[in-house]
């Protein structure tokens, strides 16, 4: 049985605590965009919108916010249903459409933004910046690493 290195066992530490995290981000979501008649999943889509301040196709959204693109399809059908996203023609790629936020849209992630403002300023009222620049530094470093493959000498044990 393989044994981790120091590293790989704060590695792992590391990825159980954001999996709990994200557990409990997505609970605090729900509740941040219950008001707007949004869930954290919906509001995750929007922001992906909010954020490339410009149309995006499903696939897009979906690598922006480590997404599968089933479910991002799936999230923007209901929110075109609600009225909040529209589809346009994509010159490119004709099945993979353009997502845009319609006005409604833009109206309920603004609602959600003010409140997540207010509440994510009290959350951090008790963190020091340093530590949060690390985190984030941390996190991203990782998101590249998964990104790119993890390769190891034993290629046949990742097979």
């Amino acid at each position: 049985m393989a044994q981790r290195t120091e590293k790989g066992r704060l590695a792992t530490e590391l990825i159980l605590s954001t999996f709990r995290t994200n557990g409990l981000l997505l609970a605090a979501g729900d509740e941040l965009t219950a008001a707007a008649g949004l869930t954290a999943a919906r509001w995750q889509v929007l922001g992906a919108l909010a954020l490339a301040e410009r149309p995006l196709t499903v696939p897009q959204i979906a690598r922006r916010m480590g997404l599968t693109r089933q479910s991002v399809h799936a999230t923007v059908g209901r929110l075109v249903g609600d009225g909040l996203l529209e589809l346009t023609p994509n010159a490119d790629h004709r099945r993979s459409q353009f997502v845009a936020m319609t006005t409604a849209g833009q109206e309920a992630y603004q609602a959600v933004d003010r409140r997540q403002a207010a509440w994510v300023n009290e959350l951090a009222d008790g963190l020091k910046p340093r530590e949060l620049e690390t985190t984030v530094r941390v996190l991203q470093t990782l998101c590249r690493e998964l990104e790119n493959g993890i390769r190891d000498e034993n290629d046949e044990q990742w097979q």
